[in-house]
């Protein structure tokens, strides 16, 4: 009867997205033109992009790409139940893990970040105005 339990909970833990999929996700930012500077909401960011951070599971965030010459871009980034995610959620209640999960959910293990890449799509300060062009003075 022990290894019956034993194995059922070893079962109900292998179930778990945790292991599976881990509590953190790599996030790649990217700028058009590349090389802007990078930084999100909660604090981290990279000198130039691109780049790729590691990302907890369920930290949506703000990122901003900065490039001189260029207006600041900031593009949200949420979290959505993944595909996969929603296996692992499955495969812990037909397993009986109710443990697991207590832990996927705890860690957000069943989301993923959208969008992902982040794309910063930077637009030029405008320049001066082209000169206007002259009307033609009115014939006598």
């Amino acid at each position: 009867m022990r290894i019956i339990a034993a194995s059922l909970s070893f079962l109900a833990l292998t179930a778990c997205g945790t292991v599976t999929r881990g509590t953190t996700e790599q996030v790649t930012f990217l700028s058009e033109p590349p090389g802007a500077a990078m930084r999100t909401s909660f604090g981290t960011g990279c000198p130039v992009t691109p780049c790729t951070l590691e990302i907890p599971r369920k930290q949506e965030f703000v990122t901003t790409f900065s490039l001189p010459g260029h207006a600041d871009v900031q593009v949200p980034v949420t979290t959505k139940l993944s595909g996969t995610g929603g296996a692992s959620m499955a495969g812990n209640l037909v397993a009986g893990g109710l443990i697991g999960a207590g832990v996927d959910a705890y860690h957000g293990t069943a989301y993923d970040h959208t969008p992902n890449p982040v794309i910063g799509r930077m637009v030029p300060f405008s320049s001066p105005l082209p000169a206007r062009r002259r009307r033609a003075a009115p014939q006598s």
